[in-house]
């Protein structure tokens, strides 16, 4: 039993460190689906505006590969939770603000809707790692 709690716990930090360096590193080549999702977002925040799509991708990839790297390790692995909280909260901001392309109809989800509910499982996960890690 020692053997598999620990073996979750691990693949749970492996879990959450392949997601979020895989999809930060594809936003440095402007290459992440999630993206077109983000200009059209920022394109509904005014004070955004002030800064270039460009660089903010750049930034958002940047605060997700340090947030996988945080989360790899056990010992920062609080840190790394501490940002992904605010960061995943702020990826619900499209099923208020976008819905013509987050829904097909009401609670029919398009792709990216979908994309952005799985963020629940990604928060539940993250939280559970480092509830697990206070508990030792």
């Amino acid at each position: 039993m020692r053997f598999s709690k620990k073996t979750s716990f691990l693949l749970a930090h492996l879990a959450l460190f392949v997601v979020f360096f895989w999809f930060g590193f594809l936003k440095f080549f402007g290459v992440s689906p999630a993206n077109e999702l983000v200009r059209e977002l920022l394109l509904m925040i005014p004070i955004m505006n002030l800064w270039s799509f460009e660089s903010f991708i750049i930034v958002l990839g940047l605060v997700e590969v340090m947030i996988a790297i945080l989360l790899l390790f056990p010992k920062t692995t609080k840190y790394g939770v501490a940002i992904l909280i605010p960061h995943m909260l702020t990826t619900l901001l499209p099923l208020f603000l976008l819905p013509a392309i987050v829904w097909q109809q009401a609670f029919v989800p398009t792709l990216e809707g979908q994309y952005i509910i799985k963020n629940i499982v990604i928060v539940a996960l993250a939280l559970s790692v480092v509830l697990e890690r206070k508990s030792k």
